[in-house]
């Protein structure tokens, strides 16, 4: 299958977009490395220069000079600090949505291209922002540099330079070891957490049931050994990463004092100057201090290296944006043929031949329609509810509404003429009318309270603290199961959609809910809407009027209700007389 690159390139386009901050940073990099040359250059001076000749109007003239360039070194160093911080805020606001979408889109495991649930993009990009905007990143820009100071050792003495080349070989060897070593902790802690946050949001969302069945102990039992794997793996990096930034750093003290050794010897050989002794000394400090830094914040350049990686990976799984027309709004003309879907792979290396959840079903729809779904468990209800509203993607067969297929439609345009009511429903933060609307930002108050009145459920939200603005996270009273289903049947039927598809909604039901439902189904059925009921009660189905049963994912019949749902006459015996 084709992949896009389309999200994939817009991630790298914002890198490409940032291409004149980083040439920017890197110049100033420049600069502040050429001015880091200022303090050695200075005890050059003092010690050759005007300890030798007594001038204190030289001592005077050159420390000006140096307050000069270090007020410069000083400004250049802020400047870098803040265009990495911004360029860290632009890449975060250019891919920032795309990140929350793919977060979204990885919820849904019934597409043609399969994703990571665990996958978090937005975590990622957190990781890759806050590396951006920390001293990792000036110590790589800083790296470059290495050549310049050890050019200068060299100019001073040869033998200063091949001690200073031999130096900086043994600190980048460990650098270089170091990342080696501590990478696949790196890889195998941030694997860890990942599971570890998706274990706490998915026990956070169902706290109630692991609190009823007494598992809230064992949740957390698994929740520390999750905890203290990753801890004990990001540990591991983390012991090799400080053993070779203790390293690197003693071993850096330990090679400027063998650089003041051989300065002294070789100042007594009268071969250099004792002001070059300091100003190796300082220059080699400097030649090495990136490598340390880099060394010392490894963990950190580590996990933003694995985030990008991934980052650059999930943004690629995302399916190409179709070129699309503005289709005029549907009427409700509903086809279905040989609608098929697989199970999905085992794994990787799992083939073709999968179990089917849904085999060659058909059947056609027309405006005012009601359909109920009807089947065992198993048998491809839900399935086939999220094929209809385009959660899901069918390996064989389609689904067309007014003669257009659903992924003719961009999916907020498509989500406009659907309303859908899943079994497993949660409403998200925010107010009443917010959740009812889809957090339309244009919706009117008279579209929500008729929604709310078609679904039965305004007297309620009048009875809560502050009605339709009664926020669903301040709430000091739960709602109860049965209110919770009522309110979503009242965001699937907001703005009368034109397909309309209710996986289960009267599990949670009274009678007076079951009664509300129906009356619902009438309504938007006398509209012209299109409705499909999956049910097992026989209740959820009492307002429509074709039938189609399931079994074992192949429809078995399909029809008017009265028909299908016709007891099978009884065979009669003829008894000869």
């Amino acid at each position: 299958m084709r992949h896009s690159k389309q999200v994939e390139n817009a991630y790298l386009g914002a890198w490409r977009r940032l291409r004149g901050t980083l040439v920017l940073v890197g110049v100033f990099s420049a600069i502040i490395n050429l001015l880091m040359l200022t303090g050695p250059v200075y005890m050059l001076q003092v010690y050759d220069r005007v300890l030798s000749s007594g001038s204190v109007p030289t001592l005077i003239g050159l420390f000006a000079i140096v307050i000069l360039l270090y007020g410069f070194l000083g400004l250049y160093d802020f400047l870098r600090a803040r265009l990495l911080s911004r360029a860290a805020l632009r890449l975060d606001a250019q891919v920032g949505e795309e990140a929350l979408r793919f977060a979204l889109r990885a919820g849904s495991a019934g597409g043609r291209v399969r994703v990571d649930p665990g996958a978090q993009p937005v975590r990622d990009l957190e990781l890759v922002r806050g590396f951006m905007a920390s001293p990792a990143i000036t110590g790589l820009f800083d790296l470059p540099w290495m050549p310049l100071f050890l050019g200068l050792v060299f100019f001073i003495h040869p033998w200063l330079g091949w001690l200073t080349l031999a130096g900086a070989g043994v600190v980048t060897a460990a650098a270089l070891f170091n990342q080696v070593l501590a990478q696949k902790s790196i890889h195998r802690a941030m694997g860890l957490e990942g599971a570890e946050r998706s274990l706490i949001e998915q026990a956070r969302n169902d706290a109630e049931t692991l609190h009823a069945l007494g598992m809230r102990e064992r949740l957390v039992a698994r929740w520390r050994g999750l905890h203290d794997a990753a801890l004990a793996a990001g540990q591991v990096g983390s012991d090799r990463s400080e053993g070779f930034a203790a390293f690197s750093k003693s071993f850096r003290l330990l090679l400027q004092s063998a650089l003041l050794t051989l300065g002294a010897y070789l100042a007594l050989r009268q071969e250099i100057t004792p002001g070059m002794i300091i100003a190796t000394s300082i220059i080699a400090g400097r030649a090495l201090a990136p490598v340390d830094q880099v060394i010392g914040q490894w963990r950190g350049i580590g996990r933003a290296r694995e985030a990008h990686q991934r980052l650059r990976e999930i943004f690629g799984h995302l399916p190409a944006d179709k070129p699309r027309v503005n289709l005029p709004a549907p009427t409700g003309d509903l086809r279905v043929t040989a609608l098929t879907k697989l199970a999905p792979p085992a794994g990787p290396e799992a083939g073709a031949d999968r179990p089917r959840i849904l085999d060659r079903v058909s059947f056609a729809l027309s405006p005012g329609d009601g359909l109920g779904v009807v089947g065992n468990s198993a048998a491809g209800k839900s399935t086939l509810a999220r094929l209809l509203v385009g959660v899901w993607v069918a390996d064989a067969g389609e689904v067309r509404l007014d003669g257009a297929t659903l992924d003719q439609w961009a999916p907020e345009a498509l989500g406009r003429h659907i309303g859908y009511l899943p079994q497993s429903l949660h409403m998200l933060p925010g107010s009443v009318g917010e959740n009812i609307a889809r957090f339309d930002t244009q919706a009117k108050d008279a579209d929500i309270i008729e929604a709310a009145r078609i679904a039965g459920v305004h007297e309620m939200i009048l009875g809560l603290p502050d009605g339709y603005a009664t926020h669903m996270d301040r709430m000091t009273r739960p709602l109860s199961g049965g209110q919770i289903q009522r309110l979503g049947l009242a965001r699937a039927i907001y703005g009368a959609p034109r397909l309309i598809v209710l996986d289960e909604p009267n599990s949670n039901l009274d009678a007076d809910g079951d009664d509300a439902l129906a009356e619902a189904i009438r309504t938007m059925r006398a509209r012209g809407c299109v409705v499909v009921v999956m049910a097992h009660r026989p209740s959820a189905i009492a307002a429509v009027n074709k039938v189609l049963l399931l079994h074992q994912g192949r429809m078995a019949k399909f029809g008017d209700k009265d028909e299908v749902l016709r007891p099978a006459p009884r065979p009669v015996s003829i008894v000869a007389q």
